[in-house]
């Protein structure tokens, strides 16, 4: 048996998806967890790009069996046009299965989120408005509508007006027009009809693989520092994308969790509001956002480039469970004359290696540095760590020294073949 978990270890847009592509071709099953499409994994291979929102990142294999699972929040809408779009492209062979537990996004999430972000104002949390807060609200509220409830029509036309009833005060109270039953059942039914084939008992599905001793690969979205519990808050997504969060949203037991693959970037980024220590500005931080293509999968939006910030990489390994890391965009760094890396935070005086609980704390906290001599060379076609220039190899070797994991994989280009193992992980 084998089971590896991928987790962002920072605040997501880490390269999960170019590292779940590559590494789902070792495996039989790619299971989504938790989360919805407000997050987008980018895949290149065979000279294609591919922006997946919801979707597994294994559903370009045909022998891979894709499942999504319990965890996530699942936008019937857009999942069908995500599948329809990759039919267009030729990707019509593959293997799904959706959860029965799995919560469903509607017309009046996406609708409440976008209202409850505008009356934050100034403390706006830098949502996505797709609706997934509300639909994590729900269920939390027990008034959601899960995907076993979905497909099946008088038990979905039932939940539907009683969610409504609640779901129009709401609209009513913000200013907001309120939604007809009769259109949202219509238009949803017929999503349920086509999405039912795929819909089953996946934790039953996952049990069965693990007996089999199949290879099975947890593909997270977001990073750690949007987890729920332990990340920024309110900075934070509405689930928690840590490794410890896998058995909960998969319905597995802990016991099967063996090994988690933290990936992060060779610097950090940030999408949203929210404390950043070691963000740039200026010619550097251009530099790096530019050749990075740092800019959101989903949203488009610029993201906010930084240093590497091995307090936070090492907060992310304490409560993820992570054993192993990824450097991903390594080649970015080529051509930066001298690159830092924050190995400790001060505040208030005193040095500190991990978080403040508390944002108004962790917005004062200053940056300690190690800085070290970059490199001039291409890597973009390095095969080995070997190949590395010296200083490359040192950054590495500086990074498994400040959070004590090994970097058992780097990344130095966006195609597949641009990717060195140095370690099994399956």
């Amino acid at each position: 048996m084998s089971t590896l978990v991928i987790v962002g270890s920072q605040w997501g847009d880490e390269g999960k998806g170019k590292v779940t592509d590559y590494l789902a071709q070792q495996a039989d099953v790619v299971v989504r967890s938790q989360g919805g499409n407000n997050a987008g994994h980018t895949i290149y291979f065979d000279g294609q790009k591919y922006a997946l929102r919801s979707i597994p990142s294994g559903i370009f294999n045909p022998n891979i069996k894709n499942v999504m699972a319990n965890g996530m929040v699942i936008d019937p809408k857009q999942m069908l046009e995500e599948l329809h779009g990759l039919m267009e492209r030729g990707i019509k062979d593959y293997q799904l299965f959706i959860s029965n537990r799995a919560h469903i996004v509607l017309p009046y999430h996406k609708e409440l989120d976008g209202a409850y972000e505008s009356l934050k104002k100034d403390n706006k949390i830098g949502t996505t408005k797709r609706g997934i807060g509300p639909a994590y609200a729900d269920k939390a509220n027990r008034i959601g509508i899960r995907m076993g409830e979905f497909i099946h029509p008088e038990i979905f036309k039932l939940k539907l007006k009683n969610a409504l009833e609640l779901k129009n005060m709401e609209l009513k109270m913000l200013g907001l027009e309120e939604l007809e039953f009769e259109t949202i059942y219509k238009e949803y039914s017929s999503y349920a009809l086509e999405l039912k084939k795929y819909v089953c008992d996946t934790s039953l599905l996952l049990e069965e693989e693990l007996e089999k001793n199949s290879k099975i690969l947890f593909e997270g979205a977001q990073g750690v520092m949007l987890c729920l519990d332990h990340g920024t808050y309110p900075y934070v997504t509405s689930s928690s994308p840590t490794g410890a969060s896998v058995p909960l949203n998969c319905g597995v037991a802990p016991r099967h969790i063996t090994d988690v693959l933290g990936i992060c970037k060779a610097y950090t980024t940030r999408v949203g509001e929210g404390p950043f220590p070691t963000e740039l500005s200026g010619d550097l931080a251009h530099y790096i956002r530019e050749k990075g293509h740092e800019y959101g999968t989903v949203t488009q939006r610029p993201r906010r480039v930084g240093y590497l910030d091995c307090v936070a990489l090492n907060y992310a390994r304490r409560v993820s469970g992570i054993n192993h890391l990824a450097l991903m965009l390594f080649d970015v760094l080529s051509g930066i004359d001298s690159i830092k890396i924050c190995y400790a935070y001060e505040l208030d005086g005193k040095k500190i290696q991990t978080i403040p609980a508390t944002n108004q704390e962790y917005s004062e906290v200053v940056p300690l540095y190690i800085e070290m001599p970059g490199w001039t060379e291409d890597i973009s076609n390095v095969t080995s760590f070997e190949e590395l220039p010296l200083n490359a190899q040192n950054y590495i070797r500086k990074i498994e020294e400040l959070t004590k994991t090994k970097v058992s994989l780097f990344s130095v280009g966006p195609d597949r073949k641009q990717t060195i193992q140095m370690e099994e992980l399956f």
